[in-house]
């Protein structure tokens, strides 16, 4: 990318980033990459640049910045260390995705050009010469670049000391230079420019006007500079921000007076990408959406059995806070019969007018729109353990039901219809032992209960694709005459109907075995014994 730009562009600008916020500032600007400076990124750490950070912890901030932007990155690998380090350095770096590295031709350890009181001590040439070899053969990708940063005029060795080591270096295969200064004024960079251009060297020339920072970009490109990096000036502004906020503080006893030294709280949200986590939350609630049909009336109690109380509780309440135990807060219920009784707060209403002309699986549909994005419907008459939620959340499948292979609750009462599924494979005869995959293929009431394996125990689960095959084969079954499955007519079929059909039309409807952990209250005697086990 980055000799890309320099192709198309001839000039690059590169702006410093010490971490990810400082690189999301970079990357929303009109800068064309950024410079991981060893300066910037040892201070933000609060050391000093002294080649005290270690390159593991520099390729941490490399990924962080990763992360953030796409934008070229060019590393400050300062000496490169001996040979071998630098080999080992240049192959870590590519795999980083990094675009160029920068050494300096200084003896280690380094010490800051910019601090005119150290000693700055220069590598001879021929063996920094055979370190840019040694990298350059380490490298696979063509377009990685090594580029020699030139001290002389740092370390007072002069102009004509650099345009040696720029020659020699060039022919060991640098594919830039960078003339380094820390004069006021940019007089000798140009002169060095005007000179390298003279001895006819061609490759990249990079420059860091940080002290002698009156010049401007065009003035640089026009003396043949091909990329300017603004190597710490994020970090210094970041530092004197925090430090007049700090003060701001102190000075005032509270925060209002430093609120306007600051960002607002969303706009960092915003930049660091948490608005976006937020929305992808919405997305998913949206996908972890429960329908609960509650409409019809019952001819054994006098309320909708949704709303008969247990301890003080009713039924709809334990069966929404158990829902939301397990993360789900988008909760739909369809009403009909005392609709006004409907009074739990939390949760979304649909009236349904017609309860008394059509059964559960019409009901279910007046929540047609909130299956769009899949769904699990529950029955209103049961009360379950949370892990059956959860469980049903984790398991793959389009359509899945929740089945148990015991029959306890029932035993007592002969005469009661039951749910019963037949399924591929036979449960185990250990009732504890679940099998992870099975499906249904024969789902209903009037199945033999010598032949059926599970008892279906009112609650499933429809992925995106799932529901939308349901609602189209709904719509379908809507223009059917005559008997439907179970039910004497599709006016009068059930969600039971309705699954045997999807069977039948060769979806797969996959079974989530469990052993108890739940209760239906289909009669008075079953609200006793669940008040009981309650």
């Amino acid at each position: 990318m980055l000799r890309k730009i320099l192709k198309t562009k001839g000039f690059a600008r590169i702006l410093e980033a010490h971490n990810g916020i400082s690189a999301i500032i970079v990357n929303d600007s009109d800068f064309d990459g950024v410079w991981e400076s060893s300066f910037t990124d040892s201070a933000s750490k609060g050391l000093p640049d002294a080649d005290i950070v270690g390159l593991d912890s520099r390729c941490q901030v490399i990924e962080q910045i990763r992360n953030v932007t796409d934008k070229p990155i060019i590393f400050d690998g300062d000496t490169g260390g001996e040979a071998t380090n630098f080999e080992y350095m240049v192959k870590k770096l590519e795999r980083l995705g990094v675009s160029a590295v920068v050494i300096e031709d200084k003896m280690f350890p380094k010490r800051n050009s910019l601090d005119d009181k150290a000693i700055q001590l220069q590598e001879d040439p021929d063996v920094f010469a055979t370190k840019i070899k040694r990298g350059k053969s380490s490298f696979k990708d063509k377009d990685f670049m090594i580029i020699a940063r030139i001290e002389s005029l740092i370390s007072g060795r002069g102009m004509e000391d650099a345009l040696k080591r720029a020659d020699k270096y060039v022919r060991a295969g640098a594919d830039g230079i960078m003339i380094h200064s820390r004069s006021k004024e940019p007089d000798e960079i140009l002169e060095f420019a005007r000179e390298y251009k003279k001895q006819g060297l061609n490759r990249y020339l990079v420059c860091v006007p940080t002290s002698y920072n009156t010049i401007t970009e065009k003035e640089l490109r026009k003396a043949g500079f091909n990329v300017v990096i603004y190597a710490n000036h994020l970090l210094r502004a970041s530092y004197k921000a925090m430090k007049d906020v700090a003060n701001t503080i102190l000075a005032n006893g509270r925060s209002l007076e430093a609120d306007p030294l600051c960002s607002s709280v969303n706009e960092i949200f915003e930049k660091v990408g948490f608005l976006e986590i937020t929305e992808k939350d919405k997305l998913y609630q949206k996908r972890k959406q429960v329908i609960i049909p509650a409409a019809g009336k019952d001819k054994n109690f006098e309320l909708p059995r949704a709303l008969l109380e247990i301890n003080g509780k009713t039924l709809l309440q334990r069966q929404v806070e158990t829902i939301k135990k397990c993360g789900i807060e988008n909760i739909t219920v369809i009403r009909g019969y005392k609709k006004e009784k409907f009074v739990l707060e939390g949760v979304k209403y649909i009236d349904n007018e017609e309860y008394m002309k059509h059964s559960i699986i019409h009901s279910l549909f007046c929540a047609e729109e909130d299956m769009e994005n899949g769904f699990i419907c529950i029955y209103s008459d049961i009360i379950f353990n949370e892990s059956i939620i959860n469980q049903l959340i984790e398991t793959e499948g389009d359509i899945v039901i929740v089945v148990d292979n015991s029959y306890e609750y029932h035993k007592p009462d002969a005469g009661k219809k039951i749910d019963l599924v037949i399924t591929k494979k036979k449960p185990s005869k250990e009732l504890r032992v679940l099998k992870s995959e099975n499906e249904a293929v024969r789902i209903g009431t009037k199945i033999n209960k010598e032949l059926g394996n599970y008892e279906y125990i009112g609650i499933c689960y429809f992925s995106e694709y799932g529901a939308k095959a349901m609602r189209k084969i709904y719509h379908e079954c809507k223009k059917r005459k005559g008997k439907f499955h179970e039910a004497r007519d599709f006016a009068h079929a059930s969600d039971i109907d309705m699954l045997q059909e999807l069977i039948d039309r060769g979806f797969k409807v996959k079974i989530m075995e469990i052993h108890k952990g739940w209760i239906e209250i289909h009669s008075k005697k079953d609200y006793e014994i669940a008040k009981k086990r309650l």
